[in-house]
């Protein structure tokens, strides 16, 4: 079981990290740089090449079943569910076979609106400590569950 994690602008590198560390889980955070590597002999940062999507590749061709994956990305989230993996968004909640259909039309649905509407911008509410929390909790239960 390994935890891989979309770490190019992930808001909860350190929750993963901790859970790893924690639960002596085996943890990646791939990013194409700005990360420092991690002490830990668990967790390992890989830097992938520049380029589109080379971090989401790296992850898709490794995670399979029993491993988890953590990103905002629904593409490789739909990649890594059909391979078998559990995945998480960064709220804390998990994409499966269920939902992965309706999360990919209502990605492509947002980006025809943002292209139809140029003065439409991104935005909601902050990520607070309640949100952090929320998805360490969902975390720990996705490891615990992956780990049996």
């Amino acid at each position: 079981m390994s935890l891989y994690v979309d770490a190019d602008a992930c808001p909860v590198k350190d929750e993963c990290i901790r859970a790893a560390e924690r639960l002596g889980v085996r943890a990646f955070l791939v990013c194409n740089g700005g990360l420092r590597p991690s002490a830990h002999p668990l967790v390992e940062v890989v830097f992938v090449t520049e380029g589109p999507d080379e971090a989401d590749k790296w992850i898709a061709e490794r995670a399979g079943p029993g491993d988890v994956v953590v990103t905002a990305d629904i593409p490789l989230a739909a990649k890594c569910v059909a391979s078998g993996a559990g995945v998480l968004k960064h709220d804390g909640s998990a994409l499966t076979h269920a939902n992965i259909g309706n999360a990919l039309a209502t990605r492509d649905l947002m980006a025809d609106l943002r292209a139809a509407d140029p003065f439409r911008q991104g935005g909601g509410r902050a990520f607070g400590k309640a949100d952090r929390a929320r998805f360490a909790a969902a975390l720990d239960r996705t490891l615990r569950v992956a780990a049996r």
